[in-house]
């Protein structure tokens, strides 16, 4: 499976965990209700506990949010770091550098993923966008949801409808709009993570 990570962002070294892949929760395994998707957490860097309080529940709010109105799949959201990301960007997309989000599709057929989002990387675009931390990585799951629904953001347009879906879920969820510029802010755009 290879990943789809974020060549546009929407804006750890802990316990080592096992490479993604189908089934890769080794977490706490948490189902929402019968009419959500399964999403489970792992949080591979303590780190992300102090960054984001509140953190797991966070994470699946977002996530439900984001597979709303879509045929809801599993899906394992890992909270880990730029060296363990940093790895795994080299070994599936011959990237070695850290990048925010990686998104692993499950093989053909079997619906849902594994999400990756790295600390460090986070931390940083978030601070020069001046955006919070937690704001960023809700952004950051629902990047990596869309991704398994089948968005893209390879071609201008694909990537405008991205954008837009993004910002109307995070809406929902009460956090600005990652795309629009905002004063005091270095710019609307974050950095892009290739």
């Amino acid at each position: 499976m290879e990943p789809r990570s974020s060549k546009r962002p929407a804006e750890t070294d802990g316990d080592v965990i096992r490479p993604p892949a189908a089934g890769m929760a080794a977490g706490p395994h948490s189902t929402m209700t019968q009419d959500d998707p399964e999403c489970d957490v792992i949080v591979a860097d303590a780190r992300w506990h102090s960054a984001v309080p509140g953190l797991a529940a966070l994470v699946r709010r977002t996530a439900r949010a984001a597979w709303a109105g879509a045929e809801p799949a599993p899906v394992t959201i890992a909270l880990d770091n730029d060296r363990t990301i940093r790895r795994l960007n080299a070994r599936h997309r011959d990237r070695n550098k850290p990048t925010n989000v990686l998104t692993f599709d499950y093989p053909d057929g079997i619906p849902g993923g594994d999400i990756m989002i790295a600390l460090e990387t986070v931390r940083r675009e978030a601070q020069a966008a001046g955006r919070p931390v937690r704001h960023h990585l809700m952004h950051l799951i629902v990047h990596g949801i869309l991704h398994l629904r089948g968005h893209d953001h390879h071609q201008a347009g694909e990537a405008r409808r991205m954008e837009m879906e993004e910002a109307r879920i995070l809406g929902r969820l009460s956090v600005p709009n990652p795309w629009k510029f905002r004063p005091g802010s270095p710019s609307g755009r974050m950095e892009d993570a290739q």
